[in-house]
C-alpha cells in the first residue's frame, strides 16, 4: 500500500530531528524566549525582506487562523473568504466559535475574484441597512488555495489595494506557501509586502508541527502574546517550534523540501496524463485533483491511499492525490504500475 493521502503523513525531516536531539538537554527559557526561536525569527525577517516584521510561532493552522482573525476583528466584524476557504469548510466552525462570522464569497477553483470582492464591499458600504449587518473587517485568502491554485501577482495586488481602500487587513493563509512560492511567480517578500499578516506553514513542510505568524505592517494586535496564552496556544517549551523553524530556514531547506513536493506532484500528473485521466482543476502545486469513476476508485483504493474530495456527478468523484516533502519517487513508479493493471 502506497499513500498520496495528504502532505503531512510523514513525521519530521531528519535534520530537524537531529537538531532536536542535539539540543535536547540544553536548559533554555520557555515561551519562545530561547536563542533558537529568536534566531529563527531573524532568518525569516531576512528571507521576507521585512526587518520590522513581528513573528510568533503557533502549533497548527486552525489554531493560528482562529487566533489571528479573532484578535484583529472587533466584535461586530466578520471575515471575507472564498466559500471553499479552509476557515469556511474544514475548521469545524473555529472562527464562528470566536464570535465572528465567515462572510462567504463565490469561489473560482478556490480563488476569490478580485472584482467580485470589490462589488461585495461596495454593496455593503452603500447599503442603508449596513448597521444591522456584519461588518466585513478582514479578507482571508490562502496561497495556494484549497484546490492548489495560485493567485497571480495582478490578482493579489488588486485584492491588496481593495483592502487598503477600505482600511481592512488582508490575511494570507500560508499552510502550503512553500509549494506556492516554488510553483508560482510570486516571491515570499512580495507576499509579505502585499498583505498585513500571513503565516508560513511548517506542519506540511517537514516540521512535526508549527506555523510562523508574521505581522508585516507594525500592526500586531495589542497584547497578542497574552491573547495566544489566553487561548491555550502559548507553548511552554517554545524551543520545539523555534528549533524546527531555525533548521527549516538554514541552507534553504524549507524551499528545497517545497521544490521536492512540487516536482513529485509534476511526475504524478504525467502518470495520470498517460492514462488519460481528467483533471478537475489545473493546479501547479503539490495537490492533484482527478475526476475518477466510482468503480475505478473502489479498485484503486485497495492498493493506494488518496483523499475523497467531493462528488462530481452520480458516477464520478473528485479525488485528491497529494505529494509531500518526503514522498519518494519510487511511489510514483508504483502508482504507474498499479494503474496499468486496473
Amino acid at each position: 500500500m502506497i499513500s498520496f493521502e495528504s502532505d503531512y503523513i510523514e513525521g519530521v525531516h531528519e535534520k530537524i530531528l537531529k537538531r532536536l536531539i542535539e539540543t535536547n538537554l540544553e536548559q533554555l527559557p520557555g515561551y519562545g524566549e530561547d536563542f533558537y526561536t529568536k534566531r529563527a525569527k531573524e532568518k525569516i525577517k531576512e528571507i521576507i525582506s521585512c526587518p520590522t516584521a513581528d513573528i510568533y510561532f503557533l502549533v497548527g493552522g486552525t489554531q493560528t487562523n482562529a487566533i489571528v482573525i479573532s484578535s484583529m476583528l472587533t466584535m461586530n466584524q466578520g471575515v471575507c473568504s472564498a466559500s471553499t476557504g479552509h476557515i469556511n469548510v474544514h475548521e469545524a466552525g473555529a472562527i464562528e466559535h470566536t464570535g465572528h462570522k465567515v462572510l462567504s464569497l463565490p469561489e473560482h477553483f478556490g480563488k476569490i475574484n478580485p472584482q467580485e470582492l470589490d462589488n461585495f464591499l461596495i454593496d455593503y458600504f452603500e447599503d442603508g441597512n449596513r448597521e444591522h449587518m456584519v461588518y466585513p473587517g478582514m479578507v482571508y485568502i490562502s496561497y495556494p488555495t484549497e484546490f492548489g491554485t495560485l493567485y497571480s501577482l495582478k490578482e493579489l495586488q488588486h485584492i491588496s489595494n481593495t483592502c487598503k481602500k477600505y482600511k481592512i487587513p488582508l490575511y494570507i493563509d500560508g499552510a502550503r506557501i512553500g509549494c506556492g512560492i516554488i510553483a508560482g511567480n510570486i516571491s515570499i517578500s512580495q507576499i509579505a509586502e502585499l498583505c498585513d499578516v500571513f503565516y508560513i506553514g511548517g506542519t506540511k513542510m517537514g516540521a512535526f508541527c508549527g506555523e510562523a505568524v508574521i505581522f508585516t505592517k507594525n500592526n500586531t494586535p495589542k497584547y497578542f502574546k497574552s491573547i495566544i496564552k489566553q487561548q491555550g496556544a502559548l507553548l511552554a517549551k517554545g524551543r520545539l517550534l523555534g528549533i524546527q523553524f531555525d533548521t527549516l530556514f538554514e541552507d534553504n531547506l524549507f524551499f528545497e523540501l517545497s521544490k521536492h513536493a512540487v516536482n513529485i506532484a509534476n511526475e504524478i500528473r504525467k502518470i495520470f496524463r498517460i492514462f488519460n485521466y481528467r483533471f478537475y482543476v489545473d493546479s501547479p502545486t503539490n495537490q492533484i485533483f482527478i475526476i475518477m469513476n466510482n468503480k475505478e476508485i473502489n479498485k484503486l483504493k485497495k492498493f493506494v491511499k488518496f483523499d475523497f474530495w467531493q462528488k462530481f456527478d452520480s458516477e464520478n468523484t473528485i479525488v485528491r492525490f497529494a505529494s509531500s516533502w518526503a514522498t519518494p519517487i519510487e511511489n510514483v513508479y508504483k502508482l504507474k504500475e498499479i494503474l496499468e493493471k486496473l
